[in-house]
């Protein structure tokens, strides 16, 4: 059965999840850090779940595959940050593994899907 929408793709629903959790976690963020780390963090996880749907539409195999590997790096990208706001203490511990066991689940489907296309 050939997926005839994005929104149905379950790596792309997982995006969507990491940006609402994204979204709640930074919204605690000190005031300073509006153009900073929270705006890196919140433009990351929304660069997941975009170039998913992006590639998507674009039709083309190699296209598709190039913009999964960019969701991916977002993943890698967001991870960083989010080490970066634990060591900050923007961040709990727990927040940081809950987000980072999501992250490794989003990279794991982006790669089998890359690999299956």
């Amino acid at each position: 059965m050939k997926v005839k929408d994005y929104k149905d793709l379950k790596v792309w629903q997982k995006g969507i999840e990491i940006v609402d959790k994204v979204y709640a976690l930074t919204a605690k963020f000190p005031k300073e850090e509006l153009y900073g780390l929270t705006l890196q963090m919140r433009k990351a996880s929304v660069s997941i779940s975009s170039n998913v749907s992006e590639g998507f539409v674009r039709g083309h195999t190699n296209e598709y595959k190039q913009f999964l590997r960019v969701s991916l790096g977002s993943c890698a990208e967001l991870d960083t940050q989010s080490i970066i706001a634990n060591r900050r203490k923007y961040i709990t511990k727990h927040e940081l593994d809950d987000l980072a066991e999501d992250l490794n689940h989003e990279s794991r489907m982006l790669v089998s899907l890359i690999n299956k296309l």
